[in-house]
């Protein structure tokens, strides 16, 4: 049976989806089949029921936010994701999504409506500081349109009063990193920045 419901340290993460419109050439995905130890390939993707149904039943004992997060992008399976995180909801906890920031693109339509109601916060993968160095990296398929996407799926999502941050690989270089602040700054959006394992 696929597991959808993974725990580390003492948080819930969420895997919706194996699909990605990036190949990142800094993706753990690249090079590893698990997460300590737990296998995030699944061979099918969930519905709300089967999430939920992973679900540990003392929910109380983790960390009270919930991520959807897993080896693909969230957004693909996002009825789904609306469901669980309504549900979650339902049960005092708060929800984060690690998104690429290509719902828009992968949908043919403006989505962030539904995201800003699932997520409590919404982590887009800024991961560059610009459409080149970030097609380079990231190899979106939809090439480099898929930057300018992930920066209006930004605003959009802040003006409907998200809670928006965006992150960045360190591995990029204190420069671009520089970069990518300058950008964080001018719309007043969080950067924060990840170092690669």
């Amino acid at each position: 049976m696929d597991t959808y419901v993974y725990i580390l340290e003492n948080k819930i993460y969420i895997n919706l989806t194996n699909r990605c419109t990036n190949n990142c050439d800094f993706c753990i995905r690249r090079d590893h089949k698990d997460m300590d130890g737990q296998v995030l390939w699944i061979k099918e993707e969930p519905t709300a029921e089967d999430v939920i149904e992973q679900l540990p039943q003392n929910l109380d004992d983790f960390d009270s936010e919930i991520v959807f997060c897993g080896y693909g992008e969230p957004t693909y399976n996002l009825e789904t994701l609306d469901e669980v995180a309504s549900y979650l909801h339902c049960i005092d906890k708060t929800t984060r999504i690690n998104t690429n920031g290509q719902a828009n693109l992968i949908h043919g339509q403006d989505v962030t409506d539904v995201i800003v109601t699932s997520c409590d916060v919404i982590n887009v993968s800024l991961n560059e500081c610009n459409a080149q160095k970030y097609q380079r990296h990231c190899r979106s398929k939809f090439g480099e349109k898929a930057y300018d996407a992930l920066i209006e799926f930004a605003k959009l999502c802040k003006q409907r009063g998200g809670n928006v941050v965006f992150s960045v690989v360190d591995s990029i270089g204190e420069s671009d990193v520089a970069e990518c602040q300058k950008l964080a700054d001018k719309l007043g959006i969080p950067l924060r920045i990840r170092i690669k394992k």
